[in-house]
């Protein structure tokens, strides 16, 4: 999945950034208003994590413009303003989380996961398809009751694919949410990842990873989700 972070403060940014891809984010990271502005405008995003006090154009005015253009891309507001009045504001201005300074990593983390399971309509943390299972919250997988060892990467790409099962995902938008703006697009990376899943997950298994000739690929199963 792939993240935009909204936030001036250089060393609270890199150790978001960090935490963030250490747990297989692809990240964004716009340090003013205006540039953020202008990602969200040029780029496809998962979710967005918006500091409220930015140069340039604070979180809010950006949040309201970006949500009056149409955006719908769920945003968690991060802030000391800790005030009731200012929470409505957040939220009533389109935030659709809040989350006050200082914050616990482990729990803006949770924050994330649960706004991209809300984007992408999944209830529960733990996505089964025929004998796989994912866990978004514990970033793992197991298959026939096999724990799977799945780089950070490679559990991204399970996720999308499995927030996406008996769908189609391309080449394109696998990029889009898994890569970062800047990274070389014309690379086999995609393929290669594909590859390194399929051995790890289908091999001496019925497969799941479909591949659909220029339309790209697919995790093929009946879901259901845990009680």
């Amino acid at each position: 999945m792939k993240l935009l972070l909204v936030e001036d403060d250089d060393l609270l940014g890199r150790s978001l950034a960090q935490g963030l891809r250490e747990n297989g984010y692809a990240l964004d990271w716009a340090r003013e208003g205006p540039h953020a502005a202008r990602l969200l405008r040029g780029s496809e995003y998962d979710g967005v994590i918006l500091d409220w006090m930015l140069p340039g154009m604070d979180g809010l005015t950006l949040l309201r413009d970006y949500r009056l253009r149409g955006g719908k891309t769920p945003v968690l507001m991060l802030t000391a303003r800790d005030a009731t009045r200012d929470v409505v504001a957040g939220l009533d201005t389109g935030a659709d989380d809040y989350l006050i300074k200082p914050f616990d990593f482990a729990e803006l983390l949770a924050r994330v996961r649960l706004l991209l399971r809300h984007a992408y309509a999944q209830p529960s943390s733990i996505i089964r398809v025929a004998d796989l299972e994912v866990d978004l919250g514990q970033r793992s997988a197991r298959r026939n009751g096999k724990p799977l060892d799945l780089t950070a990467r490679e559990f991204a790409l399970l996720e999308l694919l499995a927030l996406r099962v008996n769908h189609v995902v391309s080449r394109l938008e696998i990029w889009e949410k898994l890569y970062e703006t800047e990274e070389d697009r014309s690379s086999n990376v995609v393929d290669v990842y594909i590859s390194y899943l399929r051995r790890k997950i289908d091999r001496g298994n019925v497969p799941l990873i479909v591949t659909r000739r220029g339309e790209g690929y697919m995790l093929r199963g009946e879901p259901c989700t845990a009680p």
